[in-house]
């Protein structure tokens, strides 16, 4: 098990009806409190363990894919915090209020996030936004409004956005590569997470977004936009093409229909 997979599950059962919730509660509060327990010393969330972090694991031999170690990470951190606000978790939670201060301690200085499981900061930096707003935070702030900001100062002449799986060797080129559906996808989402959907941005990513869609529903998309360990290997998601420009124009859509942050039908009482 992963918390980002069990994240992603809680986030669409919480979903399900009343009618059929309660053979349901069970098993969501179990994970929920599986979920809970492998919040890390330092706020954040890594994908399987909890404080694995000795980085001298990494200098054994055998240790040739940078993957003895399973440290935080700012995605799943905020994936978490997406999930706990949907079902009512609030800053009056430790466990918030311990994510808040991680994901504010690891932003960087041009306001983005890097992304442990996607390609690179502007799947980091969505993620970020994304929660944040689910979590009830104050969309407003400049810290937060930075995120916003490096989004779209990387955003391609033709509206769509893109990076390239080099960024982890070399940070300076984050935020620049063709277009993508997927990340173009990304960037939309995190723009429209901080409100104000008539920016110009978030118009020309849906309309890179329409404009680039096949006649047959889908998207083509070449490059690889999946991380499996940064500067080791990376993997091509095929559905990314597909799920993620549906979920960029649903919640454009729900943004502006006010559903935006509608919990559902889950609500965590404890």
């Amino acid at each position: 098990p992963d918390t980002d997979d069990t994240a992603m599950v809680l986030m669409a059962l919480r979903l399900v009806q009343p009618r059929h919730r309660q053979s349901l509660n069970e098993l969501f509060r179990r994970a929920l409190g599986w979920q809970l327990s492998f919040q890390c010393d330092d706020g954040g969330w890594g994908a399987f363990d909890k404080n694995v972090t000795t980085e001298w694991l990494e200098d054994m031999p055998f240790a040739d894919h940078n993957a003895i170690l399973d440290p935080t990470c700012s995605d799943l951190t905020a994936r978490t915090l997406e999930l706990l606000g949907y079902i009512g978790f609030d800053r009056n939670a430790k466990c918030v209020r311990d994510g808040m201060k991680y994901l504010i301690d690891t932003q960087d200085n041009d306001g983005s996030w890097y992304g442990r499981w996607g390609v690179n900061y502007i799947y980091g930096t969505w993620q970020v936004l994304r929660g944040l707003r689910a979590i009830g935070e104050d969309m407003t702030q400049d810290w937060i409004l930075r995120g916003r900001d490096w989004l779209e100062s990387c955003q391609n002449n033709d509206g769509g956005w893109g990076e390239t799986c080099g960024t982890y060797e070399d940070p300076s080129t984050k935020g620049i590569g063709a277009s993508t559906a997927s990340q173009t996808a990304w960037a939309v989402m995190g723009i429209c997470a901080c409100g104000d959907l008539d920016r110009s941005s978030i118009q020309r990513g849906l309309g890179y977004l329409l404009r680039s869609q096949k006649p047959d529903g889908s998207w083509d998309e070449e490059q690889i936009t999946g991380t499996g360990f940064p500067r080791t290997f990376y993997l091509k998601y095929d559905m990314y093409r597909q799920n993620f420009p549906l979920l960029a124009l649903a919640t454009y859509v729900n943004y502006r229909s006010g559903l935006g942050t509608r919990p559902g039908f889950y609500r965590c009482e404890d």
